[in-house]
């Protein structure tokens, strides 16, 4: 009872690797399609399915196909094994020409057989040499000839060498050398050798001697394949006990009820292996710093951003000029145009409900060094973000920095436009400054219109009322009329002098504002149009190499059957 815990814990354990193996297949599916080439993930959406089918029918069975060429003696091989004549025997011509199956415990087997699409099934009997019970849960397959002269054969060995879940190649001592099972077959399934067996049939015509030389030269040649280590028998289905040791190794096979798991194993195996070079390079899922910075700040000159932080800057001193000057002048400053205005940028004099259909500004079109710049800029991004990345990846990440090269102007434009200048509230200075400069012109004309009157009565010949008089200092004494009048000037003027003083320092500090705005907004443009569709070239090389890792199975020790 413990050993059989021990195997369904083994097998459960053996489960929750191959669904999160699984699991790691979806998320490189995910993440290739669109960005490699369809006959490159195609493989894998194969598995994909396959295996997903394969493990949802019977895990009790364990499907062992017998695959060989014209001659090999499978067919009597799949006889003997069986213990009676279902498959029809030849030497010189292919006979097999639909795969025929021996089931070892038919209950379940129904779905398995008709998703490999077997239509010729033979229940195994327990009879005396050939006990059924022992091998329970075998499905056993003689397939067509893998040399046969018809094409249709042929398919069908193919795709049942991609769904069975243990292949037994059976060898002729005469051709096991042969270039056609070689390179169509061993060689390209050198991953799979975890659920493969090889056998050497017929050795009863070999001399004995000759025996362990020929089984060393199929180990040899198994090798070159990539297929070191795998089980290679020697066997006879005439000679007795020719074929004992095969039974053993299939008895094994499925007494373990892992076969599909390993065959699916292995195919994840060779899913990786097929797609580990476009996942190759380095980790990279950020964008470097200094192309980020370049590109934006190549973007903001292309937009215009210094031009509106001057126009900014000349609008405000202009504005505050307008509002602190004097009033006698006031009227000269408003018939000059606002540089705002100019460049339909006048958010402060414009209605919040205007001001979302603002959607285009009078800026100039950038010049061809500014989209030289910017050129450059994402030439830089795109291969600094690509650097020592596989292909496809460096040519995906290039089309991604530029799939909306063609919205930026018109992006760059509406950034600019929606951008708050700071100008729709002027500081309360300027309205304090303006008032005091309203009551001095008052003053001022006060004490011009009292001159003014002196000046009548004088001219009249009439009697002056007294003036009074303000002393500034000890022995000097000023008509009051003169006093408002030439303080009320000279004071608006000094300030005037001093609002003007204080409006540049504003200005400045309101356009370095205003471009740090225009900046974020541009750099949001960036992000959008640029930054974004690289980052996600990154981050699918990033989960497709991940996928990739998924896929490979936890260390374990090298187990055959």
């Amino acid at each position: 009872m413990s050993s059989t815990r021990a195997v369904e814990k083994e097998r459960s354990a053996a489960e929750a690797g191959i669904a999160a193996r699984l699991r790691a297949l979806d998320d490189l599916l995910a993440a290739g399609v669109g960005r490699l080439d369809e006959e490159r993930l195609a493989p894998a959406r194969r598995l994909a399915q396959r295996a997903g089918e394969r493990l949802r029918l019977s895990g009790a069975h364990t499907v062992v196909a017998l695959a060989g060429a014209t001659g090999s003696g499978k067919s009597s091989l799949f006889n003997a094994l069986t213990g009676a004549d279902v498959s029809t025997v030849g030497v010189r011509r292919p006979t097999t020409g639909v795969a025929h199956a021996a089931v070892w415990g038919a209950d379940g087997a129904g779905p398995l057989l008709d998703w490999l699409e077997i239509p010729r099934r033979h229940l195994v009997q327990a009879r005396a040499g050939h006990d059924a019970a022992e091998l329970p849960g075998l499905v056993l397959l003689d397939l067509p000839d893998h040399d046969s002269t018809v094409m249709a054969h042929r398919l069908e060995v193919d795709r049942l060498v991609a769904l069975v879940d243990v292949l037994v190649w059976v060898l002729d001592p005469q051709k096991y050398a042969d270039a056609a099972v070689h390179d169509r077959y061993l060689r390209p399934l050198a991953r799979h050798g975890e659920v493969m067996v090889v056998v050497l049939n017929q050795v009863d015509r070999l001399p004995p001697a000759q025996v362990a030389d020929a089984l060393g030269d199929v180990r040899r040649l198994l090798a070159d394949d990539g297929l070191d280590g795998v089980p290679v028998l020697g066997v006879s289905a005439v000679a007795p006990g020719g074929r004992d040791e095969l039974r053993a190794v299939l008895t094994g096979a499925v007494a373990a009820h892992r076969a599909a798991l390993r065959r699916v194993s292995a195919d994840l195996d060779a899913v990786a292996a097929s797609l580990s070079d476009v996942v190759a390079g380095p980790p990279r899922r950020e964008l470097d710093a200094t192309a980020v910075e370049a590109l934006d700040s190549a973007l903001s000159a292309a937009a215009g951003v210094p031009a509106v932080g001057a126009a900014v800057e000349r609008a405000s001193v202009h504005r505050a000029a307008a509002a602190t000057g004097w009033p006698w002048t006031r009227w000269v400053r408003r018939l000059r145009p606002d540089p705002l205005r100019r460049l339909h940028l006048d958010r402060g004099t414009t209605a919040p409900d205007e001001e979302s259909a603002v959607a285009r500004t009078s800026l100039p079109e950038a010049s061809a060094v500014e989209r030289s710049r910017v050129d450059i800029a994402l030439r830089a991004l795109a291969a600094t973000a690509a650097d020592d990345l596989p292909e496809p990846w460096p040519d995906a990440v290039r089309a991604a920095s530029r799939s909306r090269e063609d919205d930026l102007p018109d992006a760059l434009d509406r950034a600019v436009a929606g951008t708050d200048l700071g100008l729709a509230q002027p500081p309360r200075w300027w309205r304090a400054a303006g008032l005091l400069q309203t009551l001095l012109a008052v003053l001022a004309l006060a004490g011009g219109v009292w001159l003014a009157g002196l000046y009548l009565l004088t001219l009249l010949r009439l009697p002056e009322p007294p003036t009074p008089t303000v002393q500034p200092w000890a022995g000097f004494a000023v008509p009051l009329p003169t006093a408002l009048l030439l303080g009320g000037l000279l004071a608006g003027l000094l300030l005037a002098l001093l609002a003007r003083l204080l409006a540049r320092i504003g200005a400045s500090r309101r356009r370095a504002r205003v471009q740090e705005r225009l900046d974020a907004a541009v750099a949001e443009v960036a992000d959008d149009l640029v930054l974004v569709p690289v980052t996600a070239e990154l981050r699918a090389y990033g989960a497709l190499r991940d996928a990739v890792a998924g896929l490979a199975p936890a260390p374990r020790g090298r187990r055959r059957g």
